[in-house]
């Protein structure tokens, strides 16, 4: 019973101080957040060649013996001292990220790396790959996405979209507007359509005597709401909207990628891998990382993104969550070892 009491005591300190600090992090957060410039994203550039070959080494170093490995080393001595008497005169590729949510979200890092890239690269000789994920979300924040990626397009280059899971609705937008597709076996590609869903809780007031009222200047300002009371005309409309909206997509698909059937996929089914690469959803089946690590054969491939700068208040949230776990942790041992002693 005692350790019962003990252990109660122990949580309610564990809580209170936890719930204490995370209001302090959520505060100086969000003040922070607000405060946020476009300034306070920093550019990443990796050469993924070079990430090849340190895995490359560490794996000889595993496993050739010390003779071979001696050799091996000394090979490749030889052969850095020769490159770095060349300048190097292959094309490069340049790698950006898209992981998407319902708001595309991401669009706003995508768009500075699209714009970081277009400064520099050489549309002659220089490609793009965007890897892609995203099962889609809002129209207009994808139809956004698509933009940026179509920027890229109007400026020359090639464009490949690389999809590992899934490049479904919104994310097929952005996929289709790419020259290649290129996706993993098992990827989710497709799902041509729009959805829109949302509950009523008229009769739920009615049945408890509360009035709702909507004022609108404009027939169709509102068509359906959650509270008020829809009407037959106003469920046309929204669906007219609805079919408005899709044929648009089919429009968007059609003109970026004309050799899909689009009468034949545009019912917001989707497809797997293959099945995708038969209606011609896609062109390869090849996860991202086989299709990189061909290029760096005859390429140089560079990941390029912006990341936001870790402010003051990001490095103290992280050092005080290690302290809270450390001192949890530690009450918790305390608490063991006194029920032990007794």
């Amino acid at each position: 019973m005692e350790f019962f009491s003990e252990y109660g005591i122990f949580l309610a300190k564990s809580i209170t101080v936890l719930l204490v600090v995370l209001f302090i992090i959520a505060a100086a957060s969000s003040a922070a957040a607000r405060n946020r410039k476009s300034d306070d994203k920093e550019l990443i550039v990796e050469k993924l060649n070079e990430k090849l070959e340190d895995a490359k080494k560490e794996m000889e170093a595993h496993v050739l013996d010390k003779s071979a490995l001696k050799a091996q080393r000394k090979l490749e001595k030889k052969q850095e001292k020769d490159k770095s008497k060349q300048t190097s005169d292959k094309p490069r590729t340049y790698v950006l990220d898209f992981d998407g949510d319902i708001k595309a979200s991401a669009v706003e890092t995508l768009r500075d790396s699209i714009t970081a890239v277009l400064t520099f690269a050489n549309p002659e000789r220089d490609d793009i790959v965007v890897r892609l994920e995203s099962p889609g979300g809002l129209v207009h924040a994808y139809g956004l996405a698509a933009a940026q990626l179509d920027r890229i397009k109007k400026k020359g280059f090639k464009l490949t979209a690389c999809v590992d899971k899934v490049a479904a609705s919104g994310g097929y937008m952005m996929a289709c507007v790419a020259d290649r597709i290129v996706a993993s076996p098992f990827a989710v590609m497709g799902s041509i359509g729009v959805v829109a869903q949302l509950p009523n809780f008229n009769r739920l007031l009615k049945k408890n005597d509360i009035d709702f009222e909507i004022l609108t200047a404009g027939e169709y300002k509102r068509t359906l709401t959650m509270f008020g009371e829809n009407t037959e005309k106003g469920r046309e409309k929204f669906q007219s909207d609805l079919e408005e909206t899709h044929d648009l997509f089919k429009h968007f698909v059609s003109e970026h990628r004309p050799v899909v059937k689009i009468d034949e996929v545009a019912n917001g089914d989707i497809w797997f891998g293959q099945k995708a690469r038969d209606v011609e959803l896609v062109d390869e089946l090849a996860t991202s990382d086989e299709y990189l690590m061909d290029a760096c054969n005859e390429r140089d491939v560079f990941s390029v993104k912006y990341r936001e700068k870790q402010t003051l208040v990001d490095k103290l949230g992280l050092s005080v969550s290690r302290g809270i776990s450390a001192s949890i942790e530690k009450l918790w041992t305390d608490l063991n070892a006194s029920r032990g002693m007794k």
